[in-house]
This record gives C-alpha cells, structure tokens and sequence, in this order.
C-alpha cells in the first residue's frame, strides 16, 4: 500500500471509530506500530484534527470532513452480499431498512459498479425459514427495540427440559450463533445474567417500566465476566 494510501486509511478508520488504538490501526494495514506513531504524528503535522496519543487511541476531532467516497466494485459487491445474507436472519423492521440502505447507496454508483453489484450470484433466500425461525423473527424486534428503549420485559421460558418459567429481565443486548438468535439480559428472578434463546421464549410482554445502568447489570459487565469464564 502506498504510503498516501495509508495515510488516507488511517484518516478513514478513526472517523469510523469512537476511539482508535496504534495497534489496532497497525494490524489492519499490516504495519508496524511505530510507523502508525509516525503517519498520525505526519498527519496532525498537516493540519488533520486527529486527537488523542500513542497508548491510549485516537479520534478524530468535530469539524473535520473529507469528501463523499466512492465504492470499488469489490466492496460494493460485499454490501450486496452482506445485505442480502443478513436480510434472512434479521426481524422484518431492520431487514427493510437494510434493504433501503443498500439502495441508496447502489443508486449513487457509477453504473458499471451498480451492474456488477446488483449481479452478484450469491442469495440468501427467506422463503427457506421454517414457521419457527419467522416467529422468532418477529419476536426479535420486540427484543431490539426493548433494548434501545431500556424497557423491561416479562416472558415464560421454557428450557431444554422442557421445565417452564416466568421471567422479568433486563434485555442488554441479541446475539445470533447460526440458526439460532439469543437473548442476552440480566433477569430480576435470577439476579444475575441470563441467555434466552429466543425460540423458547413465549406471551412476551413489553413492560412500562424502564431502567438504567446499573453496576454489574450491564452488557459491557456481561462481556467481561464471559471473557473471564472463557479465560479461565
């Protein structure tokens, strides 16, 4: 990669990014961290608002914009892909607005990378999906949209014993494994984290009641302690 290249790249990461690492930045363009320190340090030199140091990250500071940029072939093509994939596997709302994302986006291409994107043999038919899997489908953007509200949730539950309970949680967060959609959530009943796997979950009902943050009851918290399990 050329070194202008580089230096184009690494401007376009961190405005991606809330907080960019030297070592992360280094392992994606395949360079060594000491030539990140030195293209940021080039960068800031001319004029780029790039905030932050070497061993804590960078950011990009307010203000700054480069123009609009335009997709290679390649990459539209792995939208194209990446839609059409998730599409099968994401709840009717989201997957709607994937689609329309996509078509914007398909619609500003040159028509030469717009044909070989629209092209692309690769689908992923939701006709396939069982009556099952479209339940828990729609079930998932309940769930989605019970997150990004921070509304509790009351469901029965029914595990791999087939052993039914009632459940008030807190959701933090849906995880898809392949076929198969979870939801993560810290569960009054059990005081502590839970997995739902969402096909198991049943006369789900969206609570008025709305909560916050809290110390040990967050997704971030639920991370850290399934890294650690893993560690150990």
């Amino acid at each position: 990669m050329r070194r202008a290249d580089r230096l184009f790249h690494i401007v376009q990461v961190i405005r991606g990014r809330r907080l960019t690492t030297a070592a992360f930045l280094a392992e994606r363009l395949e360079v060594s961290e000491r030539t990140v320190y030195r293209d940021v340090a080039d960068l800031q030199h001319q004029g780029v608002p790039i905030e932050g140091e070497a061993g804590v990250g960078y950011r990009l500071g307010a203000g700054f914009e480069l123009p609009p940029l335009m997709f290679t072939q390649d990459e539209a093509k792995a939208l194209v892909a990446s839609v059409r994939l998730a599409q099968a596997w994401l709840d009717p709302g989201l997957a709607r607005e994937a689609e329309n994302a996509l078509g914007k986006i398909l619609s500003v291409l040159p028509s030469a990378v717009r044909a070989a994107a629209e092209s692309l043999a690769l689908y992923a038919p939701v006709a396939s999906l069982g009556d099952q899997a479209k339940q828990t489908l729609q079930l998932l953007q309940t769930l989605r949209e019970a997150v990004n509200a921070r509304r509790k949730l009351r469901f029965n539950y029914v595990d791999l014993s087939g052993k039914q309970s009632q459940r008030v949680v807190r959701p933090l967060g849906c995880f898809f494994w392949g076929r198969v959609w979870t939801l993560a959530a810290c569960c009054e009943s059990r005081q502590d984290f839970r997995s739902f796997r969402i096909d198991r979950i049943e006369a789900l009902a969206l609570l008025d009641e709305r909560f916050r943050d809290e110390p040990d009851k967050t997704l971030a918290q639920l991370l850290r302690k399934v890294g650690a399990n893993i560690n150990t």
